[in-house]
């Protein structure tokens, strides 16, 4: 990703706050619709995306994290996260492999510490030492090569954590099985289709994006899906338009 794509979307902790801050909104929205609705006449409909449960771990320490060892994680922050090659206990920094897409499986190997450069911290702050996690890409063409992410970092005797928001720990083609064949379909191919949810969209092209308003599910956003920008259009939380964009 460059420099400028970089400066134009902002720091890395806002951001994956910001995530989750903005689907809490759409909850609420939802939730204060319902409320307004007139008591006793009808049953509100609810969203089957609202009934899914996320599964927290909410590590603590570097043993908490290597409880992921031999596991598979799947990526809810897509379009965010670089990675690396991994050799033992080490990431190649200075030769970031690509971005991680959104529902992207990940088999977890290792968890280790490492003093990362000033160019790895745009998204996980390096503090005294980056926390990563090794992992091998079950899809990918070689599901044996290592590579490594950073997921937290140590400051003195401290870690944090940011698993929580970058991973699904279930598989989400079951926890959102509700969306049908033809909706994965798009979002494993990385694509939008017509009919599309922000949700859909956002774990389909990334969650690197700006938009015309803050009124979720009825506003164009734009995606900047790796560096080759959609701008994708909603109405009542439907894709109703989208095209490629002149610039993020």
């Amino acid at each position: 990703m460059t420099s400028g794509v970089k400066a134009a979307i902002g720091g890395t902790v806002v951001f994956l706050l910001a995530v989750g801050i903005e689907l809490a909104w759409m909850h609420h929205q939802r939730d204060e619709s319902w409320s307004a609705s007139p008591a006793a006449t009808a049953t509100p409909q609810v969203d089957p995306d609202d009934l899914v449960f996320l599964k927290r771990e909410r590590p603590s320490s570097l043993a908490d994290l290597k409880q992921l060892d031999g596991t598979t994680v799947w990526m809810s922050a897509g379009g965010q996260m670089d990675y690396y090659a991994c050799v033992g206990h080490h990431a190649e920094y200075a030769k970031p492999v690509g971005t991680l897409l959104g529902a992207e499986p990940l088999a977890i190997k290792d968890a280790f510490e490492q003093v990362a450069p000033k160019s790895a911290t745009f998204r996980i702050p390096g503090g005294d030492k980056q926390v990563l996690l090794a992992f091998t890409l079950p899809s990918s063409a070689d599901p044996t090569k290592l590579y490594a992410v950073p997921v937290g970092y140590k400051q003195g005797s401290d870690y944090t954590f940011f698993t929580d928001s970058i991973f699904f720990y279930e598989d989400p083609h079951e926890l959102y099985k509700h969306w049908g064949p033809q909706i994965w379909q798009a979002v494993d191919a990385h694509q939008v289709v017509l009919g599309m949810n922000e949700l859909q969209v956002g774990l389909s092209l990334g969650q690197v994006s700006k938009s015309t308003s803050q009124d979720i599910g009825n506003r164009m956003v734009v995606y900047d899906n790796l560096g080759k920008p959609m701008a994708v259009t909603f109405v009542h939380d439907k894709v109703t338009a989208f095209r490629p964009d002149q610039g993020f």
